[in-house]
């Protein structure tokens, strides 16, 4: 691409002074807050579809594609800088057709297009910013860009026009190169690697890579900017409920708890920052996920089980309250995310000088609040404070000679009282659609744990939420992407179809209705029909149905949320067991054994994989539970299955008087009560123990691993 490099840098842009009359564009009536926060800038902004493409070759004029989403900081900048500017809009109006498109929306052209600007530039991020000829294939493009040049660096102003030149005059050489862009795509988009039979040998490699990558001193991985990576975090609990493996279990406590520690976590309305921009999760960027506080929940719902330590707990109801505090739709959809902006400055909302908490709280409880979350008057970030926690609070309580549930006490009150000053600030914006895909993955969390925590508001949200999913967010059978504002659209994509099934499993296994089982069992055979090439062993991305692209997507590293593909391959092997069907066992392998070189060899990419290889490697246990559910015996037999942490176990159960009940799956038939007790069988590949009517003897039972 120096060609390009070059013209970016000698051309010389001569752009028509005129304002003219602005032209409206036609993200007003969309459903995405994203597309919706650019309806009234200047340019001619078309959502993607058959009109813009259509006027591309019409008009043979490039396409200029930029895609954003709503909580991303810099695409406001870009926005306000570049998209807002009359001058540049009415270029963009004159040389492209100008495509704008929310990537929560729309993950298949994000996919798409950002492996084209990794291969043009060698990164990649939002803003993204990509020029594409009117057969949608990309020649150039880039992430975030300055409205003039800078220090070298080309503004928008000439990238526009040394790009719009480049494509009129040397129109061969664009050609040739989107040429070699599209096989280097497809070259490497070209991840599976048959590797023959999973083993316990290969999760060892991965445990011995990743260890090697751990943070002794902060926890998590790598250095800055530090992400949580939640989904490595749950393989090596994993790994150590398989292992016994010790380190691996200490990695994930140490983690958890220097990120809840920090700032990256809200320590006053609770909830996780995207990440950390330094190694010791202190600064965050301060927007707020969807899909990260349901796979930390998660992480924190799992670690609790296994060692029954309360903090744990705390975190993550904490956290749970949160989403469903601010993040919950008044029709049980969970909203997307919050903005790391508020007043157009980065974590504002946040913030904290010494003397505003010194006027809240009064000097005394000040000492005591400011100890533990290491307020200063120098603060932390940009002369203000993030809040998090400095000193163990047993010593703080030491050193003001009272007990630790007196400053505990007294901390809690001031949370509080500092919580509802900050939420009379102007809060970061929430990006209010409501996504298939992420609302599976929090309400899959939010059913396990109502079920572990016993708490009634979890199991109506969870309720809830998988009806409003079911209700809203189909067409026929065929499963949509995204709603808001009363309307859904768009044809779910694989992620859409394994995120939502594997919470209709776990809302099955909280309310013990076969309905959940049944809509999970629908959605996993429509998955495979839509996504599963038999011929090359392979999820893709998108359905069969789907508008045909420059390639059809699939991806095979699990990103910020886990792949739909390695999603998929845990789904099957529950449903496999669920219901006795060898296929979906059969369709699971071959997408396993496909992807185990990759997994063990980049597990730092490959969490969810690694979790579904470590089922896949381990015997499965199948607990069935007979009897009345609603008597205190029937409920201590289910308690015991919600409190463990039990990732090799699959569960059914029927109740007495449901004559259904036992046809949900072949786990529950010709099993009765034992003494007219409700009883449970734990059993492994069909082969039974002795049935159980007694908590403990159940849970001694489920301690048999073999």
């Amino acid at each position: 691409m120096a060609l390009f490099q070059m013209l970016l840098h000698n051309h010389i842009g001569h752009t028509r002074k005129t304002r003219g009359t602005q032209l409206p564009n036609r993200l007003s009536t969309e459903t995405s807050p994203y597309l919706i926060q650019h309806s009234d800038d200047p340019v001619d902004w078309y959502p993607w579809g058959e009109e813009a493409l259509r006027k591309s070759r019409e008009l043979d004029k490039p396409i200029l594609l930029s895609i954003g989403y709503s909580a991303c900081h810099w695409c406001h900048v870009m926005q306000h800088e570049s998209f807002q500017n009359p001058e540049i809009a009415e270029q963009m109006n004159k040389q492209f057709i100008n495509i704008k498109v929310d990537r929560e929306e729309r993950p298949d052209l994000d996919s798409i297009y950002m492996r084209a600007i990794q291969l043009l530039t060698g990164h990649g991020g939002w803003p993204m910013t990509v020029f594409l000829t009117p057969e949608r294939k990309p020649f150039y493009g880039g992430t975030y860009f300055p409205p003039r040049d800078t220090h070298g660096i080309p503004g928008f102003k000439t990238v526009l026009d040394s790009l719009n030149s480049a494509y009129y005059k040397q129109r061969d050489e664009i050609e040739n190169a989107t040429d070699n862009i599209i096989k280097l795509i497809h070259k490497n988009a070209d991840h599976a690697n048959f590797h023959g039979k999973p083993s316990q040998e290969d999760l060892d490699r991965a445990f011995s890579i990743l260890s090697k990558e751990f943070d002794p001193i902060y926890g998590g991985f790598g250095g800055a900017p530090k992400f949580p990576q939640p989904m490595i975090l749950s393989f090596l609990l994993r790994y150590h409920y398989s292992t016994n493996n010790v380190d691996a279990l200490r990695m994930v406590e140490f983690t958890l708890k220097r990120m809840a520690y920090g700032g990256i976590y809200d320590q006053l309305g609770g909830g996780f920052h995207r990440y950390s921009t330094d190694a010791k999760w202190l600064v965050p960027h301060f927007e707020k996920m969807l899909y990260d506080n349901a796979l930390l929940s998660r992480v924190y719902l799992e670690t609790y089980k296994i060692t029954g330590n309360h903090f744990y707990k705390k975190i993550l109801k904490d956290t749970l309250d949160y989403v469903l505090r601010e993040m919950t739709a008044t029709d049980g959809g969970f909203f997307s995310s919050q903005d790391a902006d508020s007043e157009n400055v980065e974590g504002k909302f946040f913030l904290w000088s010494q003397e505003e908490i010194l006027d809240e709280l009064g000097y005394d409880d000040f000492l005591l609040f400011s100890r533990l979350f290491d307020i200063s008057p120098e603060g932390n970030f940009e002369n203000e404070n993030i809040l998090n926690i400095k000193e163990d609070l047993q010593a703080i309580a030491e050193s003001a000679e009272i007990s630790a549930k007196q400053v505990e006490s007294i901390i809690q009150k001031n949370k509080q009282h500092l919580l509802d000053v900050r939420n009379k600030r102007i809060a970061p914006s929430v990006d209010e659609k409501q996504l298939t895909s992420w609302n599976g993955l929090m309400l899959t969390v939010l059913a396990d744990a109502a079920g572990t925590l016993q708490e009634k508001n979890y199991e109506l949200a969870a309720i809830r939420n998988a009806s409003f999913l079911r209700d809203n967010l189909f067409k026929g059978t065929r499963l949509l992407r995204t709603h808001n504002k009363g309307l859904s659209k768009l044809n779910g994509y694989l992620e859409d179809y394994s995120f939502l099934a594997l919470g209709m499993l776990s809302v099955y296994k909280l309310t013990l209705d076969p309905t959940w089982l049944k809509t999970a069992r629908d959605l996993i055979d429509d998955m495979l029909d839509l996504f599963w090439e038999e011929t090359e062993l392979t999820f893709y991305d998108t359905g069969a149905d789907h508008e045909t692209l420059m390639i059809r997507p699939r991806e095979s590293f699990d990103n910020a949320i886990p792949s739909g593909a390695s999603v998929a391959c845990s789904v099957l092997l529950q449903i496999s067991v669920l219901t006795g069907e060898k296929h979906y066992h059969e369709v699971a392998s071959k997408a396993l054994e496909s992807i185990t070189n990759l997994a063990t060899q980049h597990p730092y990419g490959m969490g969810e994989w690694l979790g579904a290889l470590d089922f896949y490697v381990n015997k499965s246990n199948e607990v069935a539970i007979i009897g009345n559910l609603e008597d205190p015996d029937g409920k201590a037999l289910l308690q015991v299955i919600y409190d463990k942490f039990l990732p090799h176990t699959v569960f059914a159960a029927s109740m007495v008087g449901d004559p259904k009940g036992l046809d949900s799956s072949p786990i529950l038939k010709f099993r009765t009560k034992i003494n007219g007790k409700p009883s449970a069988y734990v059993c492994t590949n069909y082969s039974c123990q002795s049935p159980v009517t007694d908590p403990e003897d159940l849970a001694k039972q489920l301690e048999i691993r073999g």
